[in-house]
């Protein structure tokens, strides 16, 4: 994410200019924004004629410069586009104004942003801008007779590749190199700054002492990583071990697998964790939360007015940072995010145990 400028709007409200530069960033205003917004940019608009030059044909396509009052917002993740919706309040063309119009934000599209920003959206922004500068990973997880390829994106992961070729003995057993053929092939054609290829046994260093020989320039930006397993199991335990950090420390998706687990450890054991609004609430109200934890998708939907939730989530948020505790946002597209949802969508660490 890059911050164009920043500056005060009309009523109040903070002006911020940006531009996404991947689709992590498109994710990451897709929960920023909500509705009453306003958002400015350049977009195309079909324009209804009807006069004495010119029969009306359905419309000619026009280029504006528009300010929407935001109603609604959707990030088409597979169309790598931001849809933003809402009613024409400004507009280069005035008898379009008070029509309803859709922004397609697409990578390297400017716009503005007119709103009360919150402390934890500023952040999200900020962090995103930050984030540019990290690598793109990729992990491969391999053992005998399987690999799969995985890319990192701070939305969550995502399998890009998957290879099965029994080894062994057998009739249908086939060389190993074959295996490990694909997979350097694979890699090789992935535009990524790092690799981290993982799994059990010797298996993934054979597969790294093949990629070497074949695809030199894949093997320098491997670094080799023990896992127990392989797929969505062996990606899990390399973000929970921390190796993606090391080469893209804004990432927070290991942190949340973490997090998580200190969450579901302490559910098990009935030690200093809180879940569901109303637990997280109160023990917000002593002082007690280390840590808070939120789906993104739930904190939109609550502040949307959406919700179900009888207590105000931004007065729990606000509550936590004056106590000194930390917030963290989790991405509802990743497997943690998934099952803080199913708990609630919002927990909480304690530093203490309420009784």
């Amino acid at each position: 994410m890059r911050i164009s400028s920043r500056g005060r709007g009309e009523e109040g409200r903070e002006r911020m200019t940006l531009v996404p530069e991947n689709v992590d960033d498109l994710w990451h205003l897709s929960h920023v924004l909500e509705s009453g917004d306003r958002v400015s940019g350049d977009t195309t608009r079909r324009i209804q004629r009807d006069d004495d030059k010119m029969r009306d044909t359905g419309g000619q396509r026009e280029h504006l410069f528009v300010t929407i009052a935001v109603e609604d917002v959707e990030f088409a993740r597979f169309a790598n586009r931001l849809r933003v919706g809402g009613e024409i309040i400004d507009c280069s063309r005035e008898d379009q104004l008070g029509h309803h119009h859709t922004l397609n934000v697409e990578e390297h599209d400017e716009i503005t942003i007119e709103k009360h920003f919150k402390p934890d959206q500023v952040e999200r922004i900020e962090a995103a801008e930050e984030a540019a500068e990290n690598a793109d990973v990729a992990i491969a997880t391999v053992e005998e007779g399987e690999a799969h390829i995985h890319t990192v994106a701070q939305y969550g992961t995502e399998e890009r590749f998957s290879f099965t070729a029994p080894t062994g003995k057998g009739e249908y057993a086939r060389p190993r190199s074959e295996l490990f053929a694909e997979l350097g092939k694979a890699l090789a054609r992935m535009d990524v700054d790092a690799i981290i290829l993982a799994g059990p046994g010797f298996t993934k260093q054979d597969a790294r002492d093949y990629i070497a020989e074949n695809h030199a320039e894949v093997a320098d930006l491997i670094t080799v990583v023990d896992t127990a397993g392989v797929g969505d199991r062996g990606v899990h335990e390399v973000l929970k071990r921390g190796a993606v950090d090391e080469v893209q420390t804004q990432t927070r998706i290991s942190k949340e697998a973490e997090l998580l687990d200190d969450l579901m450890e302490g559910i098990a054991t009935g030690e200093k964790v809180a879940y569901g609004i109303e637990e997280v609430a109160e023990a917000a109200d002593f002082g007690a939360v280390e840590t808070l934890l939120v789906v993104d998708d739930r904190l939109r939907q609550e502040r949307q007015g959406d919700g179900d939730w009888d207590v105000d989530v931004n007065e729990v948020i606000q509550t936590v940072e004056r106590q000194g505790g930390e917030v963290t946002v989790f991405s509802g597209e990743f497997d943690p995010g998934q099952q803080l949802r199913n708990l609630g969508g919002i927990a909480a660490l304690l530093r203490y145990r309420l009784q």
